[in-house]
């Protein structure tokens, strides 16, 4: 395969990535042991950094952060219609927020 064209490479690469996306469960014990991989390299403490910077990430889109809020909410409310008032992060101020999303990945 080393003295395969460019073309060719490509190819087998893709029909690999084409059958290994028809078995989720692979992908997902591909996924776990990624995982694994990288805590044993970098430790834990890089997962918690990655989980913290993840969350401000997120937090930054307060659209989305609205929209989780207002999920939970209805989920919550046992499948009451009609007005009420915002919960969860769509009731809480753009720094409570941020506030509470920088904690994410902390113990």
């Amino acid at each position: 395969m080393a003295s395969a064209d460019e073309e060719t490479k490509e190819r087998v690469a893709r029909k690999g990535g084409e059958a290994r996306a028809q078995d989720p469960e692979s992908l997902a014990e591909a996924g776990r042991k990624g995982g694994e991989a990288v805590v044993e390299k970098y430790g834990p403490e890089h997962m918690a950094e990655i989980g913290r910077k993840g969350g401000e990430s997120v937090s930054q889109d307060t659209e989305h952060m609205a929209e989780i809020g207002a999920k939970g909410g209805q989920a919550s409310d046992g499948g009451r219609e009609g007005g009420g008032s915002e919960r969860g992060f769509a009731a809480m101020s753009e720094e409570e927020r941020k506030r509470i999303a920088s904690k994410g990945g902390q113990k």
